[in-house]
Parts: C-alpha cells; structure tokens; sequence
C-alpha cells in the first residue's frame, strides 16, 4: 500500500491555478524532498494531506483513505507535522508539549505517555535536564528538536515537515539534519519534507520532488536527478549544491 496517493490533483484560487493534474504515489517508508519554485505548490500538497487544505479537484489518499472522507482529526492525530520555528505551546514545558498528542489518545494511560516522552526526549538527543523548562528558556536549535519529537510522539506512520530547519543556523542545522535522517532510518517511518535548500534535499531524499508552476518537472532519486536532470530548470537548481 501507498503511505499517500495524489490522483488528477487540481488547486486554484478564483482564475489563479496553482496545481494542475498533479499525479503521484508514494510507497511506505520513503523519505521524500520536495524542492521548487517559491509558490509552486510545495506546501499546498504537503497541507492536502492532513486536510488543511482541500483540492478543488482530484483526490488525496492516506493509507489508501481518501482524506475527504475520512475522520479529519483522527487523521491528523495520526499524521507527525513539524514546522518552520516549531510553534510550541508557549505555556506547557517541554515534557508537556511533547505529551499533548500522546495524552489525547492515551488519556488514561498516563504511563505510556510518559514512556513516549522519555523516548523521544532522548532519540532526538534533549537532555532530561529540559523537561520542565518552556519554550522561551531553549535555544532555537532546541525548539526544533522539541517539535520534531512533539511530532513524533504518538508514533504516525507518516510525518509532514514543512521547511522545518529554516529558522536555525547552519551548524544547528546540519546538526538536526543528521538527527532527522537517523530517526528515519530506525523508524521507517515515511517523511514528506519541503524545503527551498537544495543541499538538505539531495542530502536527506530517498526521493526528491522537483516542482515548478505546479507540475512535477521530476521525481527521482537524488543520485539519478544529479546524473540526469530532467530541464533546464533542473539544471539550474543543481548548479546551486555545493
């Protein structure tokens, strides 16, 4: 089975389209780059997924179930999002923050929760030392290893990232990208990251999403799209990698 399945995906504004007969399946466990044009649909297709936003023609599938159809928040409970500059909850600690999605599937279950906190506290290297700091006593590099493991905390099959480390600096990012392909590789778990750094996207791929104008101008592995860049746009975004 598919982890998701775009079929004849359509996105307009009014007279503006942004997305135009998109099609595309991605298999369980891959970890997908999507890199583009500023506006050409990256984070409108990631959004389609957990349901925030809706097509206004074709159809989304999430484990082989059309999203507009499903149960829209336990989808999204199912579903990891993690974000540019991570947006915690800036009156819960970091313990609780991680906790949230944990507690409203488990809200009996307090030692389960718990047990979740503990391990991803410490797969995304935090200190136990930070569980009962808030947000605005961690460094930036810290709120993003808190949200990546807030994301991850009720285990989902499937995790959205939305330029996640584009608000940190470059060792700290580099830092997290490591951190990121690690958890990936021991989890399985299927990733679908935007980015506009096309360095992160060859680096952290299994598969890399190149869009422009909203089509896919490519989807390949980063070592096939270096060897064999599909247009001139492509060649272009290469030349940019170090």
């Amino acid at each position: 089975m598919n982890a998701i399945e775009y079929k004849n995906i359509r996105m307009a504004y009014g007279d503006r389209v942004i997305i135009e007969d998109f099609s595309l399946a991605i298999p369980q466990g891959e970890f997908i780059t999507i890199i583009g044009s500023s506006g050409c649909g990256k984070t409108t297709l990631l959004k389609m997924v957990n349901g925030l936003v809706e097509p206004t023609g074709g159809e989304v599938y999430v484990g082989g179930e059309n999203v507009s159809r499903a149960d829209i928040t336990k989808l999204r409970r199912s579903i990891g999002y993690a974000i540019q500059g991570s947006v915690l909850f800036p009156h819960m600690t970091v313990e609780k923050n991680i906790a949230y999605v944990p507690n409203l599937l488990n809200k009996r279950d307090k030692q389960r929760t718990a047990e979740a906190v503990r391990k991803w506290m410490g797969i995304v290297r935090l200190d136990d030392s930070l569980r009962k700091r808030y947000p605005d006593q961690l460094s930036g590099g810290q709120q993003q290893r808190v949200g990546i493991a807030r994301s991850l905390a009720a285990s989902p099959d499937l995790l959205l990232m939305d330029e996640p480390f584009g608000a940190v600096d470059e060792i700290t990012r580099a830092s997290l990208q490591d951190e990121i392909a690690r958890i990936h590789r021991e989890t399985g778990i299927t990733i679908l990251f935007v980015t506009h750094d096309i360095n992160e996207a060859l680096r952290l791929g299994t598969r890399m999403l190149v869009m422009d104008r909203g089509a896919a101008l490519q989807y390949d592995t980063p070592e096939a799209i270096r060897k064999q860049p599909a247009n001139q746009f492509v060649q272009a975004l290469l030349r940019r990698a170090l």
